[in-house]
């Protein structure tokens, strides 16, 4: 049996209001249910709205993507284009001098000189650059590769030959050089 001087036992029992199935709930409780209800409904509601914008920036993100990789393709597509572009007139004048029948020698090397002129023109249109170094210049490893050491009257480790240019595109090495190196002495 509660004490009476307790606080809980001296106050009086709640009001009590019949619910809508049928048990009985305290007084102002069907108030706050009410507001309960509609907070729900508030935070339902924006909870929509945040899925609806999340599934929104999740479409776009990947159309996004879906367009970059198709940039992508195309560059490299229209990179090679335009390449093969360039060197079309070299073919042309390849073709031409074969076409010739009776070209004498001197025709024949000035049309050679004339379509390895394109060609390089080409090349460098496209930013592929020679590697030709002049003898006496540094070995370079990641431009050169030494085919051989020979002693040479310049400072040991330098370029003396070129035996075949390399090329780069974009500060990246297609080919290096092959070079004979000066031997240490």
């Amino acid at each position: 049996m509660p004490e009476k001087n307790h606080p809980e036992a001296q106050q009086p029992p709640p009001e009590l209001d019949a619910s809508t199935d049928g048990t009985d709930v305290p007084t102002g409780t069907l108030e706050s249910f009410a507001e309960l209800q509609a907070k729900l409904a508030e935070v339902q509601a924006k909870n929509g709205e945040i899925a609806e914008q999340y599934l929104r920036s999740q479409a776009e993100m990947q159309n996004t993507r879906r367009r970059a990789d198709e940039e992508i393709s195309k560059a490299r597509k229209f990179a090679v284009e335009s390449f093969a572009e360039s060197l079309l007139p070299v073919a042309d004048s390849l073709e031409a001098s074969l076409a010739v029948a009776d070209a004498s020698p001197q025709v024949i090397r000035e049309g050679a000189e004339a379509t390895l002129r394109q060609l390089r023109s080409a090349l460098e249109r496209n930013k592929v650059i020679e590697i030709n170094p002049p003898a006496g210049t540094v070995f370079d490893p990641h431009r050169h590769q030494a085919i051989s050491v020979v002693p040479a009257d310049q400072e040991a480790n330098t370029v003396v030959g070129v035996l075949q240019k390399g090329y780069s595109i974009a500060d990246r090495v297609l080919r290096p050089a092959l070079v004979t190196v000066s031997a240490p002495a």
